[in-house]
């Protein structure tokens, strides 16, 4: 399946999209109007947020990187994923993958790390906590690093929309309990100095949770993706 913004010759950011039915709103990842430059999108069918979040299948590797050969085949100059925990292959697609590979939010991590004070935390909020293993952190070198991880299980709208696959989306509610979820993170680790969310479903509440936090620097699939495309733009 092809969702595309722009089928014109101009290079784009090409999205490999996990297979959902669940609203995609303005700031959301899956939803063109988020980004004020070209991107295309592929959906790898069957690549369900159960199959990637909580069971971590590996036999959805070659999928992944069918599609992201498929984008590049049709001009991606760098490509991204609609899922933080994408972040297990993210070796196995930049070996495989002739783009740089955004695999996941997580990578930011690195930035948020390198401008925060040494007493600090990086804080990051993930879809489920359980599921973010130091098998991922490990792939991307973050596992080492003085983290505060907090997860969005307990949260009724949340969960029920971007892990069970419910099709309706109560944006508010959904807003209310990043906040929430946010606080509780700040509370128990007074000594976070950034934060980066994992689920690329979070970012249309980021300056929820920037205000609540205390406008703390907020680090999401949408600023990588920016920036990612702020480093080819200039040679278009």
């Amino acid at each position: 399946m092809d969702l595309t913004k722009n089928k014109s010759n101009t290079p784009f950011i090409g999205i490999i999209m996990l297979d959902t039915i669940f609203p995609r709103i303005k700031g959301d990842i899956g939803n063109p109007a988020t980004f004020n430059f070209p991107v295309r999108y592929r959906v790898v069918n069957g690549a369900s947020p159960e199959r990637m979040v909580i069971q971590a299948d590996k036999n959805l590797i070659q999928p992944f990187i069918e599609a992201g050969r498929s984008l590049i085949k049709d001009g991606a100059c760098a490509l991204a994923t609609s899922c933080g925990f994408l972040a297990l292959f993210h070796r196995e697609l930049n070996q495989a993958l002739d783009v740089p590979v955004f695999s996941s939010s997580l990578l930011q991590v690195h930035m948020a790390q390198a401008i925060i004070k040494k007493d600090q935390k990086v804080g990051i909020i993930t879809a489920r906590k359980k599921s973010l293993t130091r098998e991922h952190l490990a792939a991307i070198g973050i596992e080492n690093y003085p983290l505060a991880i907090i997860g969005m299980e307990k949260a009724e709208e949340f969960s029920s929309v971007f892990i069970e696959g419910k099709p309706t989306l109560d944006s508010k509610k959904c807003r209310q309990e990043m906040r929430t979820t946010s606080l509780k993170l700040k509370e128990l680790n007074p000594d976070i100095g950034a934060i980066v969310l994992e689920c690329t479903n979070m970012p249309p509440y980021a300056k929820a949770i920037h205000d609540a936090t205390g406008k703390l620097p907020i680090f999401d699939v949408v600023t990588m993706i920016n920036y990612a495309y702020s480093t080819f733009k200039s040679f278009f």
